[in-house]
């Protein structure tokens, strides 16, 4: 029997995945200790302070906020003092050419795409349908997440019982969304295409040409599952998250850095900057790399870890620019979401397509009356970072984001014209606010082939070693990688 130092579970790193983990653990009666390099929890989607000013960490809207799904009964059912906004328009596409809200009402944004001159009514309309199939499938495995793997008897019924809305899946599974453009004839439409293309870009973490059908067809939907803004920023849900595990009786560890994971009998030791922790099980919020660090290996010993940090090198950092602006005379007063492109024919990265979320006046204490907090970032490749000097590293970003600026400055004029202060960072800077190995954001790009079906469920890296996140599926947004953590949740609890 073990002593009563022993924890059932230690969780490193408060981000959702993180945050997901220790609650459902603490709610299925597990003994769990939550250790968070920074003094706030969210990683990746958290709010943090700087200057007297309060910025979301990363430009970014959050789904699964409707009654019935994961965040919203979360809120109902821990008490949480977290107030969601249903924003109209959800965001606002623009280009040089084209401005296009995406209403809340999934019809009305059909119908103003179906208005643009030129376009192709019909394979837009046979487009949305086929859409909403695929989304009508997949979609519930996130609101019921005891859908997703591990299955029990009673879950593989339930899916028996679905398989007809599963019909349309197999005819595009493994093809790019390109191909189901193609065919319905839809390829040449820019404004379409724009759209699809900055979608997938920000959630599929790929364009249209290449993004896996069933994913982006999915993440169609996006805008229109329960997404909305959460007043005060993403990081007050996060810290009620931590509450409520706590009031749980977990053990929620902030400014405690883990600096090792050992193997010993009966679990493991978990080094951190307040002590050792030792536990049955430890759930990894990190990237691939970050456990190989924690652990002392190189990537070859662990195969699995290095194939999926080589996927993830195929993605993305993120440039940002953290703006204090008045808040234009003639505004509504409510928080804002804009995707901004530039040059349509262009790749839409490296400040050529910017995601913008600013705050709104009911977001008290984060910024000075009047003004408005904003979180601008665009994605820049890995790959190219990594073959880079530092000093040309310097210049490349500085040269990006001296772009995005001029994009702000052509295609947000309204927001721009008050602009009082300005902060940059990069990948490098991401990493430190975010504590994410190479400043990587999004996980794995979900680019067409089988490849994506493989690893459907939890993942143990070691025995009673399992990593969370967004680069685990279903991983790549705040509620795709809070359902992931339920699910090793119960994939623990049933060895337990």
């Amino acid at each position: 029997m073990m002593s009563s130092t022993w924890y059932d579970a230690v969780v490193v790193g408060a981000g959702f995945g993180g945050l997901a983990t220790a609650l459902e653990l603490t709610r299925r009666g597990a003994r769990v200790a939550l250790c968070e390099t920074l003094n706030y929890p969210g990683g990746c989607a958290s709010t943090f302070q700087r200057e007297g000013h309060a910025f979301e960490a990363g430009a970014t809207l959050s789904s699964g906020f409707e009654p019935h799904q994961l965040f919203g009964r979360w809120i109902r059912e821990h008490g949480m003092a977290v107030t969601v906004e249903w924003l109209d328009p959800v965001v606002e596409l623009r280009t040089p050419e084209l401005r296009l809200p995406v209403h809340r009402d999934r019809a009305r944004f059909i119908e103003s795409l179906c208005a643009l001159p030129g376009a192709p009514v019909s394979g837009i309309r046979r487009l949305f349908a086929l859409q909403a199939r695929v989304a009508g499938a997949l979609w519930p495995l996130f609101d019921d997440p005891e859908l997703l793997p591990p299955l029990d008897m009673k879950a593989l019924l339930r899916h028996a019982g679905r398989a007809f809305q599963y019909a349309p899946l197999p005819r595009w599974m493994g093809r790019p969304l390109g191909a189901v453009l193609e065919h319905l004839g839809l390829a040449g439409f820019t404004p379409l295409r724009t759209y699809l293309d900055a979608l997938c870009q920000i959630t599929v973490q790929c364009g249209a040409a290449e993004a896996e059908s069933l994913f982006a067809l999915a993440a169609m939907d996006y805008y229109w599952r329960g997404t909305g803004h959460v007043r005060g920023g993403i990081g007050r849900l996060a810290e009620a998250l931590a509450r409520a595990v706590e009031h749980g009786g977990g053990t929620v560890l902030l400014a405690n850095r883990v600096k090792s994971l050992t193997r010993v009998p009966g679990g493991w030791s978990v080094s951190a900057r307040r002590g050792e922790l030792r536990a049955r099980h430890v759930v990894a919020n990190l990237l691939p790399r970050g456990v190989t660090r924690l652990l002392g290996l190189p990537p070859e010993q662990l195969p699995r870890l290095g194939a999926l940090s080589e996927r993830i090198e195929e993605g993305w950092g993120a440039a940002m620019l953290y703006l204090v602006v008045r808040a234009p005379e003639h505004g509504d007063g409510g928080a804002h979401h804009l995707e901004l492109v530039r040059n349509t024919s262009a790749p839409f990265i490296e400040g050529n397509h910017l995601f913008m979320s600013i705050s709104g006046e009911a977001d008290e204490g984060r910024a000075p009356v009047g003004h408005r907090t904003v979180t601008v970032s665009t994605h820049v490749p890995l790959k190219a970072l990594a073959r880079m000097s530092a000093e040309d590293q310097g210049r490349y970003l500085s040269g990006i984001q001296e772009h995005m600026h001029q994009g702000l400055e052509q295609l947000a004029p309204e927001w721009m014209a008050g602009l009082t202060h300005t902060m940059t960072a990069s990948p490098r800077t991401y990493q430190r606010f975010t504590q994410r190995e190479g400043g990587a954001v999004g996980g794995v790009p979900r680019r067409a082939g089988l490849a994506n079906y493989r690893n459907l469920g939890p993942m143990q890296v070691m025995d009673g070693l399992w990593l969370v996140g967004d680069s685990v599926f279903p991983g790549q947004s705040t509620l795709a990688t809070a359902v992931g953590g339920v699910r090793t949740a119960a994939s623990i609890a049933s060895r337990s």
